[in-house]
């Protein structure tokens, strides 16, 4: 994607560990004390006090290079060269004193965008977590890979605040210039995939390709259908579909060839998984597998219903854990895209249909909530807007990206959804999450045409076009006032929030177009 430079060395007086397998990476876990096995074969691990990404303790590098382009603010922190490179030698001389795991691999499925990357870890189960979760290149691929960006985690190493220019003890540092990330003070082994996330974000729309935080699946036809949203909404559960076969179910570009998946694997939530409700992800935590942040009984039989730790346990798994995935990941282009939200006032419909001004408003507002656990700090649902669903990986002002949307749209005329898989019959604390079987319900039949061949209705507030009726879900709920008791206490909660996303967009407003700014809800 780049010149290429040299693979990074770290001279150490322990062992370097390249390439290891699987077995090979759970067994140095177990070992080190880092984890143990749990009852189905998954690998059980505990991150610390981070339990979840740490938005604050994140930087940019503030290069010459870069300083024109980065979007910066209070997602693209700037952190001066200088203080990189003290930090940078202290990661270095950290990681000199012990054993090292070496992980080269790819971001990217399709050969033509993909990244070659090499991760460099202290902990053997951060190892396993790269190779879980990128792309594993074949023994011949492996001869001639060459690293375009290495990241290196430090494990437990601090920073210190007052020489390092960090806000904390936890790092995590990406300099585009010198194609580096370094992390240290935090376990999350998410940081890690993240990070990456960022940097194709930044490089993938140098070279035309609209780089997404999304699931992808395709279904029997070949029919290629895209899920948005932030962490906690439902990409993993809902492309992880029987019918169809995934794709991934996090990260992918959108190229003039198609959609390609970033990553080799899956990082899922886990709080109150059951085999019934989610079969694909349960069934997919076997050996191989990593389960952070999960009680487990004597037995080792995992608690998903415990969420003592955190409510943002995960686990990874190989996507090829998932019966019916796509190998490699990738597919056509999409005729559907779906936005989902979770939305903690309870007021947005289970599903509603986008015009192409709709879903560009829709997408440059980003309307979710934060759930419990996903970042530090963040106890309960929290109403929050992030742009393109995904800002924290956001290195260029979201409008890149939302015209990159636009156009993909106009060359493929996808269809394009918003689904609220949040509340229902009142905000959070009040009503219910919505039925994930009525999501699936009304997602296929989005997917199928269904939904094409009944009547619709207008949402007087929001504009939306709401269907008034679909197979194996309740007309009733269909249009969120009918849910509510309490009449006049919905109509000032969507009137509330219609007032929230007014003023959001208010930073974009200047960059947007006039039918794009009209589809903005009536307040």
């Amino acid at each position: 994607m780049s010149t290429q430079i040299a693979p990074l060395e770290i001279p150490t007086s322990g062992t370097v560990f390249r390439n290891l397998s699987t077995p090979e990476l759970v067994e140095q876990s177990i070992v080190r004390g880092e984890g143990q096995l749990a009852s189905n074969g998954a690998l059980l691990v505990t991150t610390g006090e981070r339990t979840g990404r740490s938005p604050n303790d994140r930087f940019v590098v503030d290069s010459p290079q870069v300083h024109d382009e980065i979007w910066w603010g209070k997602v693209n922190v700037p952190i001066s060269e200088a203080h990189f490179d003290t930090l940078y030698k202290k990661v270095l001389a950290q990681m000199a004193t012990g054993d090292q795991f070496v992980f080269d691999g790819f971001a990217g499925a399709d050969p033509e965008y993909r990244l070659p990357v090499r991760v460099i870890t202290a902990k053997a189960w951060h190892s396993l977590f790269a190779r879980t979760l990128f792309v594993r290149p074949s023994a011949a691929e492996l001869k001639s890979h060459h690293a375009e960006f290495t990241v290196i985690n430090a494990g437990e190493m601090l920073a210190n605040p007052q020489t390092d220019g960090t806000n904390s003890g936890v790092f995590v540092i990406l300099s585009l210039e010198r194609k580096t990330v370094i992390i240290g003070g935090t376990q999350y082994g998410g940081e890690i995939k993240k990070s990456i996330f960022a940097v194709m974000n930044y490089l993938l729309p140098k070279r035309g390709v609209f780089p997404m935080h999304c699931s992808a699946n395709i279904g029997q036809d070949g029919d290629a259908a895209l899920f948005f949203g932030l962490s906690g909404t439902g990409k993993t559960t809902l492309s992880a579909d029987p019918n169809r076969r995934l794709i991934g179910d996090d990260e992918h570009g959108w190229s003039d060839r198609g959609v390609f998946n970033f990553e080799g694997g899956c990082y899922a939530k886990v709080i109150q998984l059951s085999e019934e409700a989610e079969p694909q992800i349960y069934r997919a935590i076997k050996f191989g597998s990593i389960v952070e942040n999960v009680v487990v009984n004597a037995a080792r039989e995992p608690d998903y219903d415990d969420g003592s730790i955190t409510e943002n346990t995960r686990t990874t798994y190989p996507v090829e854990h998932i019966d019916n995935c796509v190998i490699p990941g990738i597919g056509g282009h999409p005729d559907n895209v779906m936005f989902l939200t979770a939305d903690a006032f309870g007021v947005l419909p289970p599903i509603a249909k986008l015009s192409k001004a709709q879903a560009m408003f829709h997408f440059i507002s980003g309307y979710t909530a934060k759930l419990a656990g996903t970042e530090a700090g963040v106890t309960e649902p929290t109403a929050t807007f992030s742009a393109c669903f995904g800002s924290p990986f956001l290195p260029l002002h979201p409008t890149r990206y939302a015209t990159m949307l636009g156009q993909q749209m106009d060359k493929h005329d996808a269809d394009v959804w918003l689904v609220n898989t949040g509340w229902s019959g009142g905000p959070y604390g009040v009503g219910k999450r919505m039925s994930i079987q009525y999501t699936r319900a009304l997602i296929t039949a989005a997917l199928s045409g269904d939904l094409a061949k009944v009547d619709y209705e207008t949402d007087p507030v929001f504009g939306l076009s709401v269907p008034k009726s679909c197979q194996g879900v309740p007309s009733e709920i269909l249009m969120p006032r009918n849910t509510w008791a309490d009449k006049a206490a919905y109509d000032a909660k969507a009137k509330h929030l219609a007032e929230l996303f007014v003023k959001n967009f208010e930073a974009y407003r200047s960059e947007a177009s006039a039918d794009v700014i009209a589809a903005a809800p009536k307040v």
